[in-house]
């Protein structure tokens, strides 16, 4: 896993279907966050961003870029991926266990959220305010 960090931003590359990047990812933003809005919504960050990129890792089989960015309106997390298909919240069922709850607590603990077209792949995001609205 290659990596960047400065005082403000965060860049990971991560290895093909290695689910290891997702507690080393949340390790990784949680010092990025260390001075960054309440502990309750740096754990929220973490979070989501285990998600986006547990969700690029299992569901695509290959590489994934995350990237975190502190700026003066709060955090942005991109995780891209390399693969067209569309992500889509769905209800889990009680079949599913642990699966398909991801983008369901995106879509409700993220400030705003969203899927960016790439020429190839595409990028999931959400952004949170440094505290809660």
């Amino acid at each position: 896993m290659k990596s960047r960090t400065s005082a403000d931003r965060l860049r990971r590359t991560l290895g093909r279907a290695d689910l290891r990047a997702v507690p080393e990812s949340r390790r990784a933003l949680r010092e990025l966050l260390k001075h960054w809005g309440s502990p309750e919504r740096s754990e929220v960050a973490e979070l989501l961003t285990s998600e986006l990129v547990t969700n690029a890792l299992v569901h695509t089989g290959r590489e994934a870029v995350l990237t975190a960015v502190v700026g003066p309106r709060g955090l942005r997390v991109e995780v891209r991926d390399f693969v067209e298909r569309d992500p889509r919240p769905r209800a889990p069922s009680i079949d599913d266990g642990t699966h398909g709850r991801g983008l369901v607590l995106v879509e409700t603990l993220a400030d705003e959220w969203g899927v960016r077209r790439h020429r190839v792949g595409k990028s999931v995001w959400f952004e949170l305010d440094a505290e809660a609205a």
